[in-house]
């Protein structure tokens, strides 16, 4: 502007053109373009128009690929170098790399400012949000992982725990039933995730699990389900989620009585709101959660009865098997006869014909095929009553070889043989675990967990076989060397 400044104002003196621009270093165009201007305001920075590109042709192809990338894992998309090899290689564009990677860039700015435009959401009291997460848990022995059930209550942002054995409708129901009698009463609306038990949204349509649907009915509740991928619709128990379980599940908490845990869990759940100030409101959580309660529907007078029934016939043995690969034993006089199956959270009972239960058994979750008739059913237990060995249902079904290796074994000896069989039986059921452990016991002269886990992937894949016979000499002298060497030393 200084320049600019000059300019006109020696040409306004009379000075000529081409002493300006000498003077100044500039052309005498420019002399001639400021000299004459007749108005120096600030111009408004609009955009000027787009130059045309060679991207031109090709952007709708990308634009195209790009969006069919977001219903795409992530580690599968496309990467603007994968993009210009597919325009130039399958459609035969002369366009640069560079060029690609700039259009590529500013599309995916603009997807991504359309996606992440979210509304801020105001929850009423008495309204609650529910969702799962994982941790880890130690239960009577055994490590495993278990999904946990969070209902938060966003108005006061409190939120409740139960853990649970799997996320099927009868663990929603039962997981909601609990929280309900705890706080004495039942949210007005509940926000549900598409991957729970309860049911899923698919466009415009909700699709419910029968269970849940009388579940429903019962408490009277109103319910919704957020969109695909859409988390931030419940971001209350989003949250809570992560933070109950760095509250609460750290370190690894070790469980004997699943029941006795959950019912404590609500007492220490709700102690982390007790003082603790609300994070946008400036009223502490607990006050605000009595808004909540005021709100709530009363609770109905019969408590619901979280379980789905189910017919089998029994096999010869008298067992029933119950989401595909699991196998419930009553007697053998049930043997060829349909029973009713009552599937709850942690159990499962099973009835004659009439209505009578003649056995109840603790319900089974995971791929690994399980058996209530099979010693696998008493090893956790096993585990921490190591007196019972001699008596137990698993010595006296193990093969004579593996029996005579466990009972030479010393207290701490036949705890580790006896954990690692527990472990082993989760992944291959009994017969698989007996397998690699005798697999073990022949290769490596003891139970050892490494061993078993080999017998049992090569039990799976089988064995593997090469056409020449595999010559392991070359092995021999480099060994044999080192041998003679340490001798000399």
């Amino acid at each position: 502007m200084d320049k600019i400044d000059s300019i006109r104002k020696r040409y306004r003196r009379g000075e000529s053109v081409a002493s300006i621009a000498r003077d100044l270093q500039v052309s005498r165009d420019t002399v001639y373009k400021y000299a004459r201007m007749e108005d120096l305001s600030p111009k408004m920075p609009v955009k000027k128009e787009k130059r045309p590109s060679k991207m031109d042709r090709w952007a709708p192809y990308v634009d195209q690929w790009l969006e069919d990338d977001m219903r795409e894992n992530r580690k599968q998309r496309h990467s603007a170098h994968r993009i210009w090899q597919r325009l130039t290689q399958e459609l035969g564009a002369d366009v640069a790399e560079s060029t690609v990677r700039r259009y590529v860039h500013l599309a995916k700015q603009r997807m991504h400012e359309g996606a992440e435009q979210y509304l801020d959401l105001e929850w009423p009291a008495g309204e609650a949000q529910v969702d799962f997460g994982f941790a880890d848990f130690v239960a009577r022995g055994t490590r495993m992982q278990l999904p946990y059930f969070v209902m938060s209550f966003p108005y006061s942002n409190v939120g409740l725990m139960q853990v649970m054995p799997g996320q099927n409708s009868e663990c929603v129901c039962q997981g909601m039933e609990n929280i309900f009698e705890f706080v004495g009463g039942v949210p007005t609306a509940v926000m549900f995730d598409n991957a729970t038990g309860a049911g899923r949204r698919i466009a415009d349509t909700i699709r419910l699990a029968t269970l849940f649907k009388a579940f429903s009915a019962h408490y009277g509740f109103e319910y919704r389900f957020c969109n695909p991928r859409a988390g931030h619709e419940k971001g209350s128990v989003e949250n809570k989620v992560g933070a109950l379980r760095r509250a609460l599940l750290v370190p690894v908490p070790r469980v004997w009585s699943m029941d006795g845990y959950n019912s404590r869990l609500l007492e220490r759940c709700m102690a982390l709101s007790k003082g603790k100030e609300h994070w946008r409101k400036g009223e502490g959580e607990d006050v605000l959660f009595h808004e909540d309660a005021y709100a709530f529907l009363a609770l109905p007078e019969h408590p619901f009865s979280c379980v789905t029934y189910r017919r089998a016939v029994a096999d010869k043995k008298g067992k029933v098997r119950v989401d595909g690969r699991h196998w419930y034993s009553t007697s053998p006089e049930y043997a060829g006869q349909e029973m009713i199956v009552g599937l709850h959270a942690a159990k499962v009972t099973i009835a004659d014909r009439d209505g009578t239960v003649v056995a109840e058994h603790d319900r089974a979750y995971g791929d690994a095929p399980t058996d209530t008739t099979d010693p696998a059913s008493q090893l956790p237990l096993l585990c921490n009553k190591l007196r019972g060995w001699h008596e137990s249902k698993v010595r006296a079904n193990l093969p004579d070889g593996l029996r005579g290796y466990m009972d030479g074994l010393d207290r701490r000896g036949l705890g580790d043989a006896a954990r690692a069989l527990r472990d082993q039986c989760a992944e291959s059921g009994w017969d698989g675990a007996v397998e690699a452990a005798e697999g073990s016991l022949e290769r490596c002269g003891r139970i050892d967990r490494a061993a078993m886990s080999l017998a049992a992937k090569r039990q799976a894949t089988g064995s593997i076989s090469y056409d020449d016979a595999v010559d392991l000499a070359a092995y021999d002298r480099p060994l044999e060397a080192r041998r003679h060497a340490h001798e000399g030393r």
